[in-house]
């Protein structure tokens, strides 16, 4: 997967038939109102990210995809997985494991 945030957004909604219109009446903000095309259009450009682990879960929710590919695809963390520590020795081990699993899973590919 070499595809940016945006990209991948796309992807899905095309595979899925759905316009950016459709697609954003199905995505909630906290305050329950829909996100507009606009905020979609500039989310499909990598002009904007979301950062908010309810966006994110609405997409995944949204485009039939695993939440995990979307933090991973716009550079976050779900707040489950955000470091509760500020151990170093924790967040190195943390990180060489998940670069590992990529790791594997690209040789896996090859």
């Amino acid at each position: 997967m070499s595809s940016t945030f945006g990209q991948y957004i796309i992807k899905r909604r095309t595979e899925l038939n759905m316009s950016q219109k459709k697609l954003a009446s199905l995505i909630f903000k906290e305050d329950g109102e829909p996100i507009s095309a606009q905020y979609l259009n500039d989310i499909e450009h990598d002009r904007r990210k979301p950062r908010e682990d309810y966006i994110i879960r609405e997409l995944a929710k949204a485009l039939k995809t695993e939440e995990e590919v979307l933090y991973y695809l716009s550079e976050g963390y779900p707040s489950d997985a955000r470091f509760k520590s500020d151990n170093p020795e924790r967040i190195v081990k943390a990180f060489t494991a998940f670069r590992r699993a990529l790791k594997d899973d690209s040789k896996d590919k090859s």
